[in-house]
């Protein structure tokens, strides 16, 4: 996400200190010596963020505010005040700004506050994004066909008036992430935010950083105070792929969190409490973890207050068709295709193939067709050679094959395979080449 802030300040050596040191952190920065500049600047190019001064020549800091939010409302607001003018500080939070900073100012504070800034803009257009697909009346049975998934999809039309924590199991690739936003965003804690995060990358203590923040000086490399996941989440939905990874001592501050709604981050002594929803994943049997002391029973007991298993792809293949349709319109904004579809071929290839890696090989398998794809659909040339290589032939009635037929289209793949070399092809066949070149002569 390109993070675009604009600053407003007369202090020729403040400006040049404010760009850059978010210059710095990865921003694009633009700096303005007064309100009438700034102005202009917002009137021909969109910012995420606006830096301004409260006292300015030409005009102040409050008046930029206004005008700038007439001009865009989704713009965000810091003030930069002085000891003496907090009052005017107070009077630009009424009128729509988001922060203020009292010169003389910390940087590191400043820097803080603008990432916060910006993770609460990710986190708001994140949701409006997946509101739109799982909200507006769109059914989302669009994505299940099968029975299997009808059925799990009555379970969570029946919950989503319910702060219940569910647990999804199923085979790594399944689609419990899809399903966890699923839930989310057909429950009344849709327009708070949704936060995810895989227990099983991060060790131990950046794992407790994520979740639970960490204070100023809490270890070595803490240059300032972080907010947590658990906390950013607050009012709404936290959801923790591979649960079952998490080791003992994070599973007691996570139990405490469900039973008591607080907790205290890395190195601090302050309580914070909050609201939040847990969905949890994992693809191990949980109570064989449990048997063997590796998962907590009350945590297990506390997060599958509902529990949601999800066949793997293969059992589901009515849900290929449409699973590959949703995860073309997913990719395509990113290319500059007008791919509309797939060939019949297409379908009939990825409706026969096993998935071993499930929903999401099904995914990485569309977005490489995607890549590859030349014209207006997607064709089998577009598709894995691992995939198209030997499908099994299914027998409709007028379309059987002679032997010779069959035996032709086999030693194409297999001359296809090994890059048009005939020798290694009869080889690899068991047949002399003569045979090979009468296979292929074959009508």
């Amino acid at each position: 996400m390109n993070f675009k802030i604009l600053i407003a300040e007369d202090e020729e050596i403040t400006l040049k200190h404010l760009v850059n040191t978010l210059k710095k952190e990865g921003y694009l920065v633009t700096g303005t010596k007064n309100g009438r500049e700034a102005l202009e600047q917002i009137t021909q190019d969109h910012f995420d963020v606006l830096i301004t001064d409260i006292k300015m020549p030409e005009m102040n800091g409050i008046e930029l505010l206004e005008k700038a939010k007439e001009k865009d409302p989704e713009i965000e607001v810091m003030i930069i005040t002085g000891f003496g003018t907090i009052g005017s500080a107070v009077e630009a939070m009424k009128k729509g700004a988001y922060e203020y900073v009292t010169k003389p100012f910390d940087l590191d504070e400043l820097t803080l506050k603008v990432k916060n800034i910006r993770e609460r803009k990710v986190l708001r257009k994140e949701n409006v994004a997946l509101k739109a697909y799982f909200g507006m009346n769109k059914k989302i049975s669009i994505i299940a066909k099968s029975e299997s998934m009808k059925k799990i999809l009555d379970v969570i039309e029946g919950i989503k008036d319910s702060d219940c924590n569910v647990l999804l199991t199923g085979e790594t690739g399944v689609g419990k992430s899809l399903l966890a936003k699923i839930i989310h965003f057909t429950s009344r804690r849709q327009n708070m935010p949704f936060l995810s995060i895989n227990c099983a990358t991060l060790t131990e203590e950046l794992l407790a950083s994520e979740l639970f923040g960490h204070e100023k000086g809490a270890f070595t490399g803490a240059i300032r105070t972080k907010q947590g996941l658990v906390e950013i989440a607050d009012s709404g939905t936290l959801f923790l792929d591979e649960i079952s990874e998490m080791a003992p001592n994070l599973q007691a501050k996570l139990l405490k969190v469900i039973e008591e709604g607080e907790f205290y981050r890395v190195g601090g002594t302050r309580a914070i409490r909050v609201d939040v929803r847990f969905i949890a994943a994992t693809n191990q049997p949980v109570r064989s973890l449990i048997s063997e002391g590796r998962f907590r029973e009350d945590l297990y007991y506390r997060l599958n207050v509902m529990e949601i298993f999800i066949p793997p792809l293969r059992e589901r293949k009515d849900d290929i068709e449409p699973l590959s349709a949703y995860f073309l319109q997913k990719h395509l904004p990113k290319s500059s295709k007008k791919i509309t579809g797939f060939s019949k071929e297409a379908m009939n290839i990825l409706s026969h193939y096993s998935f071993p890696g499930n929903v999401r090989e099904l995914e990485n398998i569309i977005e490489r067709a995607l890549i590859l794809e030349k014209g207006p659909v997607i064709t089998p040339e577009s598709l894995p050679q691992t995939i198209t290589m030997f499908q099994i032939e299914t027998i409709e009635p007028g379309k059987t094959k002679t032997m010779n037929e069959l035996n032709k289209e086999y030693a194409e793949k297999i001359l296809d395979m090994v890059g048009g070399n005939k020798s290694r092809a009869a080889e690899l066949l068991g047949i002399s080449r003569t045979t090979l070149w009468r296979v292929l002569k074959e009508e």
